[in-house]
């Protein structure tokens, strides 16, 4: 299918339309949406009532096909001298036109499909409001994709030539992940959920008749096929088939990490564009976006105990500019070094972080209030340890834990001023540095219930343009201090 070339003597360019092989992928997608329909063909099925059951599936893959070809049909793009004008609609027709000058760049996405047929989905960011629909090109060629952001770039830039320089060589990323580091950031991203699925499956009758039981001695037995002195061991030790059973759930805790991890991040690749930061990556799905730096509202550096120890961080922004699996919040940076984040915080026009930051602790009463929130259920516990220590012990052991976990995170949550932003540090486990420049800031509330109110410690809630973060809150803070922190940084964003 031949493309039509970029023209500038034309107000609005000729007609086009999505590839044709958008009818494969597009069925795809419209199949994968109607899960009512396959309920009902399923009981059916299930019903005895077949010969309905298959034509109700033919009527089904029909009447998909047919909407998906009437959609390709009647859609059409134009490309003009200032606009991309957009036509879709079967009966009710909607007529878009996208200024240059809105775009704020082009993001292109390859899922496995379209990257075996050469074709590419194409999102024009324009900053549009919540529930505004972006311009989507949802399957056109890879070429035609980069030779539309070139030339969006260059209406932005007013650059002279609309073309890319083939001979151009790409400068050094501002950060790139190499294949060593994939690897140890999927062991960080150690999933715990395999924890619960691989429990579900072992008490659940499929487990049940596959014989799956890993905390099981028999199960290793049959397994493993051991026999003589290694048999004998599994047999009697009980402490060696837990920890067997242990090991095996932390080893696939690993490589479901890893393969998460490579799944989203393979090729990683951050680099700076003449309105954002450009990045790259995934392995079957390649996604290619800009973040525009203006959008940016706030940051996070993340990192745990062990990465912390190692000296690593992830880097992520909250940003107006979103996609369909950020939603608002972007990681710039899976596994960087201190320099590196310093690096990306730079490109967004920010400070970095002081070396050596002066923090103000919380109240301790951060900590006393959930001991009085969990007094009761200690002296549950503690009674239960009379009659039903089976449960008692370890139910007080969890109360005890979380009394213990909330008291190191207080030594930890704190915040300080550095310049015209706050900084926000929280957690133990889950370590955040927030970064909150105060222009960024678009209200800050003030939170106190009755128990709060009598130890004279408020919450402070901040409100950030953008999603993909949960809220940003400073904790425990003496309520005269909170009133006068807020209203420092309502004038220092006014």
């Amino acid at each position: 299918m031949s493309e039509p070339t970029l023209r500038e003597d034309t107000a609005v360019g000729p007609p086009e339309h999505l590839h044709p092989f958008f009818l494969l992928t597009g069925l795809g997608g419209s199949l994968r949406g109607v899960a009512g329909g396959y309920v009902a063909i399923g009981y059916l099925a299930v019903s005895g009532r077949w010969g309905t059951a298959f034509f109700g599936m033919l009527a089904l893959i029909a009447f998909m096909t047919i909407g998906v070809f009437l959609y390709w049909r009647r859609f059409e793009f134009r490309v003009g001298a200032n606009e991309i004008r957009i036509d879709s609609g079967i009966l009710n027709r909607t007529h878009r036109s996208i200024p240059f000058d809105r775009i704020q760049d082009v993001d292109i996405t390859q899922g496995p499909l379209a990257r075996v047929l050469g074709l590419a989905r194409v999102k024009f960011e324009t900053g549009a409001s919540a529930g505004q629909e972006e311009g989507v090109l949802q399957a056109i060629r890879l070429e035609r994709a980069e030779q539309l952001r070139t030339l969006v770039r260059a209406r932005r830039t007013h650059a002279v030539s609309l073309e890319p320089n083939a001979e151009t060589v790409e400068p050094p990323p501002v950060y790139e992940m190499t294949f060593p580091r994939l690897l140890l950031a999927g062991t960080f991203n150690f999933s715990l959920a395999i924890f619960a699925g691989l429990f579900g499956l072992a008490s659940s009758p499929l487990g049940e008749a596959m014989g799956f039981d890993p905390f099981s001695r028999t199960f290793w037995v049959s397994i493993l096929s051991v026999s003589g002195p290694a048999r004998e061991l599994v047999m009697a030790h009980r402490f060696a088939t837990a920890a067997a059973g242990l090991a095996l759930l932390i080893l696939l805790g690993v490589v479901t990490g890893i393969i998460r991890t490579a799944l989203t991040d393979f090729g990683f690749r951050l680099d700076r564009t003449g309105v954002g930061l450009r990045r790259r990556r995934g392995l079957f799905t390649r996604t290619d976006v800009t973040l525009p730096v203006s959008r940016a509202q706030a940051a996070v550096i993340a990192t745990g105990p062990v990465m912390d120890r190692l000296r690593w961080r992830e880097f992520r922004v909250q940003s107006l500019a979103k996609d369909e699996s950020s939603k608002g919040s972007h990681v710039l940076a899976p596994l960087a070094r201190d320099a590196e984040v310093d690096r990306i915080v730079g490109e967004l026009g920010w400070q970095p972080l002081p070396s050596r930051i002066a923090w103000t602790r919380v109240s301790l009463e951060f900590v006393i209030v959930l001991a009085i929130a969990l007094a009761p259920l200690i002296l549950v516990a503690i009674g239960n340890l009379v009659f039903n220590p089976l449960f008692g012990g370890p139910f007080l052991a969890v109360l005890l834990g979380a009394l213990g976990l909330r008291w190191l995170a207080w030594r930890r949550t704190g915040y300080s001023l550095d310049g015209d932003r706050i900084l926000v540090r929280t957690g133990w486990w889950r370590r955040r540095i927030t970064i909150l420049p105060a222009r960024k800031i678009q209200s800050v509330d003030l939170r106190e219930n009755f128990i709060t109110r009598a130890f004279g410690i408020a919450w402070l809630q901040f409100g950030v343009a953008g999603g993909g973060m949960t809220g940003h809150s400073i904790p425990a803070i003496p309520s005269g201090e909170a009133r006068k922190l807020r209203d420092l940084l309502l004038d220092m964003g006014a």
